[in-house]
C-alpha cells in the first residue's frame, strides 16, 4: 500500500469529512475536497474545522512523505475568504524547513477559481520510525 492509499484509508475523519489526498511526493502533497451541506456552518459558508481538517490531512502527507513517522505539535491556521456550497477546494503542502526532527511546512488552500481561501504552518516532529505502510 502506498502513502496515499495508506492515509485515504486510515485518516478515518478526514476520509469521512471528505477530503481525499490526490498527490504525495517529497516534500510536497495535494488533496481535494468539495464543499457540501455537512461543510456549512451557521452563516451558510464552509465550517473552519472542515476547512482545518482538509489542510491537517494535507500537512500529514507532507511531514510523512519522507517515510519516516512523523505527528504535528502545532498548527496555526488564517481564514482568509469564505468556501461556499459547491466550491471544489484545493490543499497543497510545500515543506518549508525539512528539519530531521521539527520539520515545518506551509498549506496554501484555494478554492476551483484560484481564489486564496486559507493558509495553515504547521511544524511536526519526526521519529526515526519508519511510517507503518
Amino acid at each position: 500500500m502506498n502513502l496515499i492509499n495508506y492515509l485515504n484509508t486510515n485518516d478515518r475523519f478526514a476520509a469521512e469529512s471528505g477530503a481525499q489526498l490526490v498527490e504525495i511526493r517529497e516534500g510536497y502533497a495535494k488533496a481535494v475536497m468539495t464543499v457540501e451541506q455537512r461543510h456549512l456552518n451557521g452563516g451558510n459558508v464552509c465550517q473552519g474545522g472542515a476547512l482545518f481538517t482538509l489542510a491537517d490531512l494535507t500537512l500529514a502527507a507532507v511531514m510523512n512523505s519522507h517515510g519516516k513517522l512523523t505527528f504535528g505539535i502545532n498548527a496555526s491556521i488564517s481564514f482568509l475568504k469564505s468556501a461556499l456550497m459547491g466550491d471544489t477546494l484545493t490543499a497543497e503542502a510545500v515543506e518549508i524547513c525539512n528539519h530531521h526532527r521539527i520539520p515545518y511546512a506551509e498549506v496554501r488552500v484555494t478554492n476551483q477559481k484560484g481564489e486564496l481561501i486559507c493558509v495553515l504552518n504547521g511544524t511536526s516532529y519526526r521519529k526515526e520510525t519508519p511510517f507503518p505502510l
